[in-house]
């Protein structure tokens, strides 16, 4: 039975798309691709000759249901992002789901995304994180962060260089200027950056250098008070001693 293969493809790097997904992508019956140009260049770049279909935000709700019945007459197909993991952040979702929904096999490879090596190298907690991508454009911002406010575990959002400055401004206000802040820029590409600080450092770094390329800002969870950070130990002295 023929299956829905999703593909990430890399954030920057070429080099970085594994040999699976090259093996996967060369052997699909067609590709969909939320931007056949961007995906034409990488498939050129690894000498595939591939069929591409168009699948992005604003026709994925028309097209979901006919893609899915080509799958379940036998087509294989890879689904791509312009760069990343499908589906996160990007489109993907309603696919996978109709899918699903269907009785159509899912595989979904491992590969690029650029929320796991920002958190990473932020050198903040990454055994537990909360990924909140994109805060809305407008209205529901400061709503949005403000239910943020007492999270404590690490958190990564993705921004635009246009807006990466009105969104550290909020982070001062709801989580205050002295919070710890890693924002990373341009991953695996020639001009990859990381910025270190607290937000109210980060905030004047970005205002004297124009923010370009992509960002991932990675914000430290809100610290634990010193009674919250006893307990867990009190617990498991509990837990011996009743052992």
């Amino acid at each position: 039975m023929a299956k829905l293969y999703i593909v990430p493809t890399p954030i920057g790097n070429l080099d970085d798309i594994t040999l699976r997904a090259v093996n996967v992508l060369r052997a699909v019956d067609f590709v969909l691709a939320e931007d056949t140009r961007t995906t034409s260049f990488l498939l050129k770049h690894l000498g595939i000759e591939q069929k591409l279909r168009s699948h992005h935000k604003f026709n994925e709700h028309a097209t979901v249901q006919l893609v899915a019945e080509s799958i379940a007459a036998g087509r294989n197909a890879a689904l791509v992002s312009d760069a990343g993991t499908p589906g996160i952040s990007d489109p993907g979702f309603l696919l996978v789901r109709t899918c699903v929904e269907a009785g159509i096999e899912v595989e979904t490879l491992p590969g690029a995304t650029a929320l796991i090596p920002a958190l990473v190298q932020s050198g903040f907690p990454c055994d537990r994180f909360c990924f909140e991508g994109f805060l809305p454009q407008k209205k529901g911002r400061s709503k949005h962060l403000q239910t943020l406010a007492d999270e404590e575990r690490t958190m990564i959002f993705y921004e635009s260089p246009y807006r990466v400055v009105k969104c550290l401004e909020q982070f001062a206000e709801v989580f205050g200027p002295e919070r710890a802040v890693s924002v990373s820029r341009e991953l695996t590409k020639k001009f990859e950056q990381t910025v270190r600080g607290t937000v109210a450092e980060v905030l004047e770094h970005f205002r004297t250098h124009e923010p370009k390329g992509e960002f991932v800002l990675v914000v430290a969870g809100k610290p634990r008070s010193r009674r919250a950070q006893e307990e867990p130990g009190q617990t498991e002295t509990d837990d011996h001693e009743e052992a």
